[in-house]
């Protein structure tokens, strides 16, 4: 692997996804300037060129407080920028889950929700569609000590009774730990903020990389969003450890229950021992240092369960005063190279490769659309230069004759059109009855059953079995949906065997779509659930209601979100099904017409033969053309693709 840094390795991969937008773009340009999109493919590839903008990198960070968490985010990504970005402080200074992104439409800001939204079953990400319900604070990006006052504010807390933080979650009457939370009047303090957005206009951001900086069990054991949306759909995650402090009890608590049982095992998961410098001791030798933070580099890996070189010593704080000042030794020292090299390995290729994978396939499809339909029109030209070359010579008898077979041929594909409107109306039939398990009224009839059934039973056992029952109904109705969609893909395969073989159209294999995807993450959240569940089980039966109820509301959310990428998903599908039929009947009609008004035309002398010949050999010219440079376009496409490409970028560099 290269030497180049993550930011360098970010910004390589940003330039590749540009590329290939730019390459689709051309596609989508050459398809209009000649004449051969249509709406169904327009929508298709604004669709595609949609999703590569608003692609995002999503990196969390991942501590207890005083682990200098904020100090190694401010070192991997905001070191250029020749200051501290986010405050970093002896003690707490992230006291809620905050996001650092850009949003283009929004001027640079800090969004705060407040604490007392979580009295609420409303979960955060709801409340994002209520800009109202946020507290807004301008970010003046051209004066530093502006924003570092700014951006002080999300570390703000309160002091509440117990009775208000206990209705927060953020305290619980009998919890050794709370009890340490508790002030000498009795009051506990809890944080101003609930979530905090940093829309800020830097480089990285711009690009589509977003930061969640956690602050710790804390918030994550009462923020479940935090365990059922957030950390799970991180693209990597940092868990940062301190050397000052060892692994504690509730680094341990955090690793085993929010990290270590996310799906995908390690991938993206990288452990991070910070401070190595306070063992930089100037009476002892390097190798004497070096063996200490081996030392500790192996207990922390013998407590977590993981191997030592999974483990990644560094100093933040040195690291990012040598980015800051030039020190190259330094940055050597404070082992930063080495942790943003293996965020590297994990992050951009893996997140790369999806990326690759879900554009080449579609744009493979349209493509191959595209070329279906000129092969189709290519035919259909050679076809009439046969039959109009034949005429040279013959009289009239002949070419009324051909102009009957033409007219028969119409008359034969115009009974087919019947077929094709009956299809039309079987498919659509079948396209509801697929949206019928798959649809959102269905999710969210399941969701307010649910909801129903826990109100009316606040005990353990009929907490559970409503849990267990809408864990069951959403499975069913999953399962539901993939036999409609292989009865689906099964009738438009036959029709297009059946047009193929009726009328000459290209045959075609339906694409193909899969629920598999979103069996696997209810799977996930279920797991999650009755993991959580066990925990709730032990408190008091109001208490457990109120946080099950909440935790229930977490979850619905991410399952209404889950069934509005699936509803999008399988309208695209659909249309992808039947989109190339609708395209080749359209080429097919239009062919035959201008086929019988040629022959007509002749046959009426209001056309010579030899002109008709002669500009069917000019689009058979112009056809053979297309085709030649849509493999060009292909072969652009393919190159843009490549992540190779990139790579050999990164080397060069």
């Amino acid at each position: 692997m290269s030497n180049t840094s993550l930011v360098e390795q970010f910004e390589h991969y940003s330039a590749w996804r540009e590329r290939l937008s730019s390459r689709i773009a051309g596609y989508r340009d050459w398809l209009n300037e000649h004449e051969v999109n249509d709406g169904q493919i327009d929508l298709r590839l604004q669709h595609l060129l949609d999703r590569l903008a608003e692609d995002k990198l999503n990196v969390a960070f991942v501590a207890e407080f005083s682990r200098g968490k904020s100090e190694l985010i401010n070192a991997i990504f905001f070191a250029d920028y020749k200051q501290r970005l986010l405050p970093s402080t002896a003690g707490r200074t992230t006291m809620c889950p905050t996001e650092l992104l850009y949003d283009a439409s929004r001027p640079p800001s800090i969004q705060l929700l407040p604490i007392e939204t979580r009295a609420n079953n409303v979960t955060t990400a709801e409340y994002k569609r209520y800009t109202d319900e946020w507290t807004t604070i301008p970010l003046n990006i051209d004066s530093a000590e502006a924003m570092t006052t700014a951006l002080l504010k999300v570390g703000e807390t309160r002091q509440v009774d117990k009775d208000e933080a206990t209705r927060y979650g953020l305290y619980r009457e009998g919890d050794a730990d709370a009890q340490l939370t508790l002030s000498a009047d009795g009051s506990v303090e809890i944080p101003r903020w609930r979530h905090a957005v940093i829309n800020f206009p830097h480089p990285l951001l711009k690009k589509g990389l977003v930061i969640l900086d956690t602050p710790g069990l804390n918030a994550i054991g009462t923020e479940p969003e935090l365990t059922l949306n957030l950390l799970p759909n991180a693209h990597a995650i940092v868990f940062i450890l301190a050397a000052d402090t060892g692994v504690t009890k509730s680094d341990i608590e955090v690793w085993r229950e929010h990290i270590a049982t996310l799906q995908g095992q390690n991938k993206g998961r990288l452990v991070v021992l910070n401070k190595i410098d306070g063992m930089w001791d100037e009476l002892k030798s390097p190798a004497a240092i070096e063996q200490e933070i081996s030392g500790q580099v192996s207990s922390c890996a013998t407590m977590l369960g993981l191997d030592a070189s999974q483990i990644y010593p560094v100093s933040a704080q040195k690291g990012l005063l040598a980015k800051v000042i030039g020190d190259t030794a330094l940055l050597a020292r404070s082992r930063l190279i080495e942790l943003e090299r293996a965020l590297s390995d994990e992050l951009i290729p893996s997140k790369q490769e999806i990326v690759r994978d879900n554009t080449e396939s579609e744009i493979g499809d349209l493509m191959h659309g595209t070329s279906s339909l000129l092969n189709a029109r290519l035919t259909n030209v050679t076809e009439q230069l046969g039959e109009l070359t034949g005429l040279r010579g013959k009289n009239e008898e002949v070419v009324q004759h051909m102009m009957t077979k033409v007219e028969e041929e119409k008359v034969h594909f115009e009974k087919g059109l019947q077929q094709f409107q009956a299809l039309r109306s079987v498919f659509s039939q079948q396209s509801n009855a697929l949206f019928d398990h798959l649809g959102m009224d269905k999710i969210k009839s399941e969701v307010r059953d649910t909801r129903i059934a826990m109100e009316n039973s606040r005990f353990t056992k009929g907490l559970r079995a409503a849990m267990s029952g809408f864990f069951t109904h959403v499975d069913a109705n999953i399962t539901h949906s993939a036999a409609q969609i292989e009865e689906i893909k099964s009738m438009m395969t036959a029709m297009y065997k059946k047009f193929n073989a009726d009328h000459g159209l290209a045959e075609s294999t339906p694409p193909s779509y899969s629920t598999f995807k979103y069996k696997k993450e209810m799977e996930r959240l279920e797991k999650s659930y009755n993991e959580h569940f066990n925990t709730l089980l032990n408190m008091l039966t109001n208490e457990q209601y109120t946080l099950t109820a909440k935790f229930f509301e977490t979850l619905a959310s991410r399952v209404v979100n889950i069934y509005e990428v699936a509803n999008r998903e399988a309208d695209n599908w659909l249309k992808a099904v039947m989109a190339p039929m609708e395209t080749q009947v359209r080429e097919h009609q239009m062919q035959l017409r201008r086929r019988l008004e040629s022959i007509k035309r002749i046959h009426k002398a209001t056309d010579t033969l030899e002109d008709r010949i002669a500009e069917l050999q000019q689009m058979h010219n112009t056809v053979i053309q297309q085709l030649a440079e849509l493999e060009k376009l292909r072969a652009h496409v393919a190159a843009a693709l490549n992540p190779a490409l990139m790579q050999e970028k990164v080397l060069a560099a």
